[in-house]
């Protein structure tokens, strides 16, 4: 199946009346719905979320309108609404939920909230043993050494403390000691 110029034209077409994949796949035959989306975004054409498909911008039929409400209470229905109220429409239509912001590869990540902060003892006990850590590089890790990251990743001047670990654990006692947080004392009165 190849793409010519007269397809191509009822694929922009159908996809501007806001039909979907699937349907102008069948209506082109010879065509998956997977091809038809892909020419789309090949073509660059809107992502439509904006665009209500034909059939439901279509008004009720009148046949519905007069089952639903009988005559007498049509006029009620033509009060004005009072101030502040909206359409029943609107209310129905959901927004859109905005997109947490992406931040590319290299570049800090803003402050993120903490569920325990760390005592000043032993940010400060960090800090001490930092200014004697070794300093060494990922390929120098062993399972021996701290491995307790230390800066920004995508600077020259990251590294790893590299001290000597606790028994069974990844980090240094130092770090040891900030990674893994006692357990509240809340949690502990429940127990």
């Amino acid at each position: 199946m190849s793409w010519t110029d007269e397809r191509v034209e009822t694929l922009k077409r159908m996809w501007g009346e806001g039909q979907s994949a699937s349907q102008i796949a069948k209506d082109l035959g010879g065509v998956t719905r997977n091809a038809v989306i892909g020419k789309v975004h090949r073509l660059g054409l809107s992502n439509r979320a904006g665009v209500v498909p034909a059939d439901a911008a279509a008004p009720p039929a009148p046949v519905e309108a007069e089952a639903e409400t009988p005559a007498p209470q049509a006029p009620a229905a033509e009060a004005p609404e009072p101030a502040g109220a909206e359409p029943e429409e609107e209310e129905a239509a959901s927004p859109i939920p905005a997109r947490k912001q992406i931040i590319p590869a290299g570049q800090p990540l803003p402050p993120q909230p903490s569920a325990n902060e760390i005592s000043p003892e032993a940010l400060a006990s960090v800090r001490e043993v930092e200014k004697g850590a070794k300093r060494l590089s990922l390929m120098e890790l062993t399972e021996r050494t701290c491995k307790w990251p230390v800066g920004d990743p995508a600077t020259e001047d990251f590294w790893f403390c590299g001290l000597g670990v606790q028994s069974g654990k990844p980090y240094c006692e130092a770090h040891v000691g900030v990674a893994f947080q006692p357990m509240s004392s809340r949690r502990d009165r429940r127990r």
